[in-house]
């Protein structure tokens, strides 16, 4: 089955002067020390995080969009995916952890 991801509800993703940043909020408040700032690879595979995309489809449009092979636009997405997942940015769709800090 080929995964499907959400954001978590908790943040703010903005862009600001041609870059886009996260910000977690954390008790009501932006978790400053947490920033995350997004390359234009990333910035497409955060749009099309919307539990309704799947991995697959990423990887497709990256592919299609950037002038990187199938197997490379795969690794990339799958390590992004990861690299969000273990900074609790996003999480499987249908995931039914409570959300909130």
């Amino acid at each position: 089955m080929d995964p499907h991801y959400v954001k978590d509800p908790n943040l703010v993703s903005r862009e600001i002067a041609g870059e886009t940043i996260i910000v977690p909020i954390r008790g009501r408040l932006g978790d400053l020390d947490s920033i995350y700032t997004l390359n234009e690879v990333g910035v497409s595979i955060w749009n099309l995080i919307d539990g309704r995309t799947s991995v697959a489809q990423i990887v497709d449009t990256i592919c299609g969009d950037f002038e990187v092979t199938l197997e490379e636009a795969r690794k990339d997405t799958l390590e992004f995916l990861q690299t969000l997942r273990q900074a609790n940015l996003i999480r499987p769709s249908g995931d039914d952890r409570p959300e909130g800090p």
